[in-house]
């Protein structure tokens, strides 16, 4: 069964810093890229952040130079570290697998979404 599923979120001061966790099973994660999304009361689902199985990384403007994602494939995890965050960064914060070879953050293109973990940076 494929899993994927998300650690790491928690209640950071604005300017902190948390590491967010996306473990996977159920498949080989090294051939698959994966994504992480946001999402807040009332909005859309936002792609902010995704890694090719080459290792290539891509941003959302709203995290470029903030954010880095990165994996490890021998413990078939994927990570985001998340610096300087802001009160805007609140969001439950989502993995997903995307069916794409290249790197892409649009939601249509992913599947097998995690539950999700709560990032919440009081203002």
């Amino acid at each position: 069964q494929v899993q994927l599923v998300e650690s790491g979120g928690g209640l950071v001061q604005a300017g902190g810093s948390l590491r967010l966790s996306c473990t996977a099973s159920g498949f080989d994660l090294s051939l698959w890229a994966i994504g992480w999304f946001r999402r807040t009361p009332g909005n859309e689902r936002e792609g902010i952040s995704c890694i090719t199985s080459g290792g290539s990384a891509y941003y959302a403007d709203s995290v470029k130079g903030r954010f880095t994602i990165s994996r490890d494939n021998a413990k078939s995890t994927v990570y985001l570290e998340m610096k300087s965050l802001k009160p805007e960064d609140t969001a439950v914060y989502y993995c997903a697998r995307s069916w794409r070879v290249g790197a892409t953050i649009a939601p249509a293109d992913f599947g097998s979404w995690g539950p999700g973990t709560q990032v919440t940076v009081p203002s």
